[in-house]
């Protein structure tokens, strides 16, 4: 009873402070607002420009508002992105996450507005009431959910969407777009989606003239699935082939997206898998399975002949989307390597991350213990050892 006396409380008086702050001018307040339509199709009253107070909650909420507004207008953030904190979830720490990496000193100096990470299903609207935002950014997909929040806070509430390709998907734009036209940077929206679209086009250029049967087959392996990833979890539709005009060798698969493939189904392809590219996600579970048995990987052409990549984790918290670009490019490199010589696969993660979040990250990324140093061929014959 107390709490829900604390919410309506709460409520009211951000209710009150909005009336007391509204121009006497009821036309001019009108002028100003516009409906927007979120990306999970919510119809929402904004002043575009207008806000100073920002809370971002669920999982990819902050990445993508980092990108186009830094750690500006924060006035709180989720414990598992405030490092400074003890006790929060710690679950994502030894993967790079880049923004967190940019922002850490600017995070660690914000309020709590709830314990965020993949546990935490709802958002906690005491917590958010107490960091006292104008709006509120969301990536909880749940259009109910989301309404009653809104009321609940007395702000807009504005949900973001990604979507299954990454940083190439069309719904990941149109957040961007949003995000956008909420802050006022509509410039920095544009020119953020049209760096992403002259790199993967660059990608492309240089792959297309590459004819099918020159292409090697290429396994990508160790993709997360809400925490659960190994050589046995895949993806017939990764885009990051689609760009590179890679051939996928488990194109045959039914289904689409991430998925758990069976042993035998693995072993059945191995002998026409040339290379093998492992998401550096999958190490810790790889390495216990290979321990108990060192022939797993017996049928694989590719492991045999020593054509093993790793690419770096890019699911923490959701898609690290400066990550799956720069993974992208490392794809091509070790696929047609002659076609891609001239590229320097730290300083193009530097470019990369300069672009997302204004600082050249490269060398911190590499550092993190499930980087392992950075993007590689590993040896087959020690590093699972």
């Amino acid at each position: 009873m107390m709490r829900r006396l604390f919410v309506l409380f709460a409520t009211l008086v951000l209710a009150v402070t909005a009336v007391c702050a509204t121009p006497v001018s009821e036309s001019t307040s009108n002028a100003s607002s516009v409906v927007v339509k979120d990306m999970i199709g919510r119809e929402v009253e904004v002043v575009p420009g207008s806000y100073t107070r920002v809370v971002c909650i669920g999982a990819g909420a902050l990445r993508m508002y980092s990108y186009i507004n830094g750690a500006d207008l924060l006035c709180g953030v989720e414990d598992i992105d405030n490092t400074s904190l003890q006790n929060r979830p710690k679950m994502f720490d030894s993967v790079a996450i880049p923004y967190r990496i940019a922002y850490e000193s600017e995070l660690s100096r914000l309020p709590s507005c709830g314990v965020g990470g993949p546990q935490a299903q709802a958002a906690e609207a005491e917590k958010i009431l107490s960091c006292n935002p104008d709006i509120v950014i969301s990536e909880y997909e749940d259009v109910d959910k989301e309404n009653a929040l809104q009321e609940q806070l007395g702000v807009p509430v504005i949900t973001l969407r990604s979507g299954p390709n990454n940083v190439f998907d069309d719904s990941f734009k149109g957040s961007l777009r949003l995000l956008g036209q909420l802050f006022g940077k509509e410039e920095r929206a544009e020119n953020l989606i049209s760096f992403i679209d002259s790199e993967r086009a660059a990608i492309s250029a240089r792959t297309t003239s590459v004819a099918e049967d020159q292409k090697p087959s290429v396994y990508i392996c160790g993709l997360g699935n809400w925490g659960t990833a190994n050589h046995l979890m895949t993806m017939p539709n990764y885009v990051a082939f689609d760009v590179a005009n890679v051939r996928n060798a488990a194109s045959g698969l039914t289904n689409k997206g991430v998925q758990a493939i069976e042993k035998e189904y693995f072993e059945a392809l191995g002998k026409d898998i040339d290379i093998i590219v492992m998401d550096a996600a999958a190490v810790k579970n790889v390495k216990p399975l290979f321990k108990e048995d060192p022939g797993m990987f017996s049928s694989c052409k590719a492991w045999q002949d020593g054509e093993v990549y790793l690419q770096m984790a890019f699911n923490a918290y959701y898609t690290n989307y400066e990550l799956a670009l720069a993974n992208t490019w490392f794809i091509a490199k070790s696929v047609y390597p002659e076609l891609f010589s001239d590229v320097d696969l730290a300083a193009k993660m530097d470019e990369i991350t300069k672009v997302f979040l204004g600082k050249p990250l490269a060398s911190e990324i590499f550092s993190y213990p499930t980087s392992f140093g950075g993007y590689q061929k590993i040896d087959t014959a020690t590093f699972f050892n």
